[in-house]
């Protein structure tokens, strides 16, 4: 069973429109890059699979639980980490954990939660209070807490922001961790370095539509056959080119 299923999604901002048909799964196991240029509807696409946002149309489950019907399973085996990963200034890092085991009923979580704080080395600050955390060490709290209940799907939308380079490993660790473990990722990002790096899978959005849904190892093989050498980044402005305008235009 797929772990992400997307079946003809749209979704309109009034007159707007972000996202348009989209339809793809995501296998356990699996680590999607999901990349477009700005307003290619990468976000709307992943607030939509965290149940912040309702589709226009189409459906949309995690782990076989639809999020329109079973909204409270279908949230239980996610994580998402937005960009912006919002905390309560006033709880310390503790504090956080405990109110994320409470809040998925979590017993015995107390060695996880430390083993989790030492993995991304928080737990000096253990006690402090978010309010006085980094941004980097604020995005580390976000995915700490993201990973207690083991879900098994995680969402990260620009994952390695205010990252120094030893968290932007760790976090690459255990991102490839937690894909061999059998949960299924999807990271959001601009970094197509990170995405050629990390990733085992690639979805690239352009005005709201897809544009390619392929493993790498497809686009390696399609590579070679065509005799191509043709990098992500190359393969990406290929695909999400702005038309230039015709001689002569109105400008």
């Amino acid at each position: 069973m797929s772990a992400i299923v997307v079946q003809d999604f749209h979704k309109a901002y009034d007159t707007t429109v972000a996202v348009v048909g989209l339809s793809f799964e995501v296998e356990p196991g699996t680590i999607l890059g999901l990349v477009g240029p700005n307003g290619a509807g990468k976000t709307t696409t992943m607030r939509a699979l965290a149940g912040i946002l309702a589709p226009t149309r189409g459906k949309l489950s995690i782990c076989g639980h639809d999020l329109e019907t079973e909204p409270v399973a279908a949230k239980a085996a996610l994580a998402y980490i937005p960009d912006d990963p919002r905390l309560f200034d006033q709880l310390t890092i503790w504090e956080h954990m405990r109110f994320v085991a409470s809040a998925y009923h979590l017993k015995d979580w107390k060695d996880h939660a430390e083993a989790l704080i030492k993995t991304f080395e928080l737990t000096e600050k253990r006690d402090s209070t978010c309010s006085d955390l980094s941004r980097g060490m604020r995005q580390k709290v976000a995915i700490c807490c993201a990973y207690l209940h083991d879900p098994r799907v995680i969402m990260f939308d620009e994952p390695l922001t205010g990252l120094d380079p030893y968290a932007i490993r760790a976090i690459k660790e255990s991102i490839r961790q937690r894909a061999s473990e059998g949960a299924a990722i999807m990271i959001s990002s601009h970094l197509l370095s990170l995405i050629e790096d990390l990733c085992t899978a690639i979805l690239i959005l352009h005005r709201g539509e897809k544009v390619l849904h392929a493993t790498m190892q497809e686009l390696r093989s399609k590579a070679e056959a065509d005799g191509k050498h043709e990098s992500l980044e190359d393969l990406f402005f290929r695909l999400t080119a702005q038309p230039q305008p015709t001689e002569g235009a109105a400008k």
